[in-house]
């Protein structure tokens, strides 16, 4: 049960068996980068789309990716997952996971053909495309994923008879099968009720917080970033602005990505919330 996303996934050696779901100590100031771009510029052909980008993440970090549409989000996705080769400068991946088996990706939607007769145990354990792992290793990983995204009721449930809460989960399961140090997540959120994404964001800032998986988080929406990332980049223009989220917030920042006024507030818990500002009703006309 091959998908696009698999085959992107597909190209690495093959990785230990078990499945590291434990609480990860927080890194620290020495550890090197997870993955890291040095004045890297993408390309298709001649058209430049990124240009000059600089990132450093490191691992347990919750990175937003936030601008829009067109601006390069997925040009850049596509490069951290070895798919395009940059035009300029390099990506680094920590040695522990150059192959790129540790990097998973949490499609936007399923890519699994509907008409195709799909149990839930057999779509999270698609996500071992590319990992040899015996019978008893597989089930090993299987039970741990489908535990911590609490979808193990739903085991031999039909795909297709999902809420779209449950199936992100089996998405995000299919994912963490692989073991990632690093997680794509692409705009998960999208479709679902507010108590369905509330719940599934909990779930996702929780691997990053209590497991120390890196996550970089794809979404259009200002106010998920602002609550549950540590870090942003910033697309505008061919050219990202990147680091800690308190920094990159700010309302020039903000304004200049999404072309609209935005104030940006921090409140005496440390917390970031952000508004997109409208001109008042009651400003005078001009005579």
């Amino acid at each position: 049960m091959s998908t696009r996303t698999d085959q992107l996934l597909a190209t690495g050696a093959a990785t230990p068996a078990s499945v590291n779901l434990g609480t990860v100590p927080p890194s620290t100031a020495s550890e090197k980068p997870v993955l890291s771009a040095e004045q890297v510029t993408l390309a298709y052909g001649r058209r430049i789309v990124l240009s000059e980008v600089n990132l450093a993440i490191q691992r347990g970090e919750f990175w937003a990716f936030l601008g829009p549409n067109g601006e390069g989000k997925s040009t850049l996705i596509k490069a951290l997952l070895g798919a395009i080769q940059p035009m300029r400068g390099k990506i680094f991946l920590r040695a522990d996971f150059q192959q790129r088996t540790r990097l998973a990706l949490v499609p936007q939607e399923c890519e699994v053909n509907p008409s195709v007769p799909t149990t839930v145990r057999e779509f999270v354990l698609g996500g071992l495309v590319g990992i040899s792992l015996n019978g008893t290793q597989q089930d090993a990983r299987l039970r741990g994923v489908l535990d911590l995204m609490t979808v193990s009721h739903l085991r031999e449930r039909s795909l297709w008879t999902l809420s779209g809460g449950q199936r992100q989960r089996a998405l995000v399961a299919r994912a963490l099968i692989r073991d990632p140090l690093l997680l794509i997540v692409d705009e998960p959120t999208a479709g679902l009720d507010l108590a369905a994404a509330a719940s599934l964001l909990d779930a996702i800032t929780s691997l990053s917080r209590d497991k120390g998986i890196t996550i970089v988080f794809v979404t259009h929406d200002l106010g998920i970033a602002a609550q549950h990332a540590t870090h942003a980049a910033l697309f505008r223009g061919g050219k990202l602005t990147a680091g800690p989220l308190k920094e990159v917030f700010t309302p020039a920042n903000l304004s200049r990505t999404f072309g609209v006024p935005v104030g940006v507030h921090h409140d005496d818990h440390g917390c970031v919330h952000v508004a997109v500002e409208h001109p008042s009703a009651a400003s005078p006309s001009p005579q």
